[in-house]
C-alpha cells in the first residue's frame, strides 16, 4: 500500500558526598512534586530543559561496571546529562563512558540502558578500555553486525550473528565502540548512519575498523558473547514506574509499559534491526507512542515524519511498523 504523504525532515562536602560505600540499597527517593502529564509532553520536541527545581527529584545508585564504590545521582533529564552526573561522581570525563547497563555489571545487551529507567534500577557505567585496530575482509554483502548507540555520540556493536563475516574475526566483540571506519572518525554519527556506511562497503575488499572495547574487570574476561538473544526478557523496573528519558524535552515519570506497549516496542525494534541493522528501544518506543492513536497508515506516516523526519524511513518499513502496532493492539502476538 503506497503511503504517499511523506513530509519534509524536520566541591563535594563530607555530609553530602555522592559516594556511599557499603550502603544498603533501600527505597529510592520519590518524586517531589507532581509528575508531568504524558499528554502535555508527548509533543515536547525542541523544548529547553526544565529548571533544575522542576526536574523529577529521583535518586539512583550507580557503579562503574569494572568495580567502584557506589555513587548517587539525581537531577538528569536525558542520557547525556546522566553520563555527566555519573562522570562527576567518579571524577571522570563524560566522554569516557561508552554505555550503561541496568542491574548487572556484565556486558548484557538485553539490560542496556535505553530511554527508560525503572525507579529502582541500579545503573552500571561501562567505560573505555583497550583500543584496537582490525582489518576485515568483506567476503559477503552482510557483515552480521547489529549497531546501536549510547545516545551521546558513540555507536557500538550490539549483536554479532553466528557464522557471519565479523563472527570469524575473534578480536571484535559485543560492546565494542566503533571509532573509525577506514580512517574516518565516526564519533557523533548516529547508529543508522554507521550501519549504512558498513553496508555500503564494497564486497570483496578489506576495510579497517578502529574499536574501543569496554573496560573489563578480571571476572568479566571470558569468551566473547554474541549479544542478547532476540526475544529475551529485557523488561526493567519493579512495578513502581519508570523515568522516561527523551532526546528532546523533559524527562517524565510514567507507569511501567503496558503489555501492548511492551509487545509493540519489541516488534518495532525487531523491524529496525531487519530493515536498518540497528536496535534502539527508545526509538521503537517513540514510534509506538506516535502511532498508537493514529487511524490509518497515512496519518501515521505524516506524524512519524514530523517526529522523526531525520531518519527518512522507507515507506515499506513505515507500513510494517503500522501493521506491528495494529497486531499488538489486537493481541495477535
Amino acid at each position: 500500500m503506497p503511503l504517499g504523504l511523506r513530509g519534509k525532515k524536520k566541591p563535594k562536602s563530607k555530609e553530602n558526598s555522592k559516594l556511599v560505600e557499603n550502603e544498603e540499597l533501600g527505597e529510592r527517593a520519590g518524586l517531589a512534586g507532581r509528575s508531568t502529564n504524558k499528554a502535555a509532553t508527548s509533543n515536547g520536541g525542541g523544548l529547553p530543559p526544565p529548571p533544575v527545581n522542576l526536574r523529577p527529584k529521583l535518586v539512583f545508585h550507580t557503579q562503574l561496571a569494572h568495580g567502584s564504590p557506589t555513587g548517587r545521582i539525581e537531577g538528569f533529564t536525558n542520557v547525556k546529562e546522566l553520563y555527566g552526573k555519573i562522570a562527576d561522581v567518579f571524577n571522570l570525563s563524560a566522554s569516557e563512558i561508552l554505555f550503561c547497563t541496568l542491574n548487572t555489571h556484565k556486558i548484557d545487551m538485553d539490560k542496556l540502558l535505553g530511554g527508560q529507567i525503572g525507579l529502582e534500577d541500579f545503573i552500571f557505567a561501562h567505560t573505555k578500555g583497550i583500543k584496537k585496530e582490525v582489518e576485515v575482509f568483506k567476503s559477503e554483502d552482510a557483515l552480521g553486525l547489529t549497531i546501536t548507540d549510547n545516545g551521546a555520540g558513540y555507536a557500538f556493536i550490539k549483536r554479532i550473528k553466528e557464522e557471519s563475516v565479523v563472527d570469524k574475526v575473534k578480536v571484535i566483540g559485543v560492546g565494542d565502540h566503533i571509532e573509525c571506519i577506514n580512517g574516518k572518525n565516526i564519533v557523533g554519527t548516529r547508529h543508522y548512519e554507521v550501519a549504512k556506511m558498513l553496508k555500503e562497503l564494497q564486497k570483496g575488499k578489506a576495510f579497517t575498523l578502529k574499536l574501543v572495547e569496554p573496560t573489563k574487570a578480571f571476572e568479566m574476561i571470558e569468551p566473547r558473547s554474541k549479544g542478547g538473544k532476540t526475544g529475551g526478557d529485557g523488561k526493567i523496573g519493579t512495578g513502581r514506574g519508570t523515568l522516561r528519558l527523551r532526546s528532546k524535552g523533559p524527562a517524565t515519570v510514567e507507569d511501567e509499559p503496558t503489555e501492548f506497549e511492551e509487545k509493540a516496542v519489541k516488534k518495532v525494534d525487531d523491524l529496525l534491526e531487519s530493515y536498518m541493522g540497528i536496535r534502539d528501544t527508545e526509538l521503537a518506543a517513540t514510534m509506538v507512542e506516535v502511532g498508537k492513536d493514529k487511524k490509518n497508515p497515512d496519518e501515521f506516516a505524516m506524524a512519524l515524519d514530523e517526529a522523526l523526519g531525520d531518519f527518512a524511513f522507507p515507506d515499506e518499513f513505515v507500513f510494517d511498523v503500522w501493521g506491528a502496532i495494529g497486531d499488538a493492539k489486537e493481541g495477535r502476538f
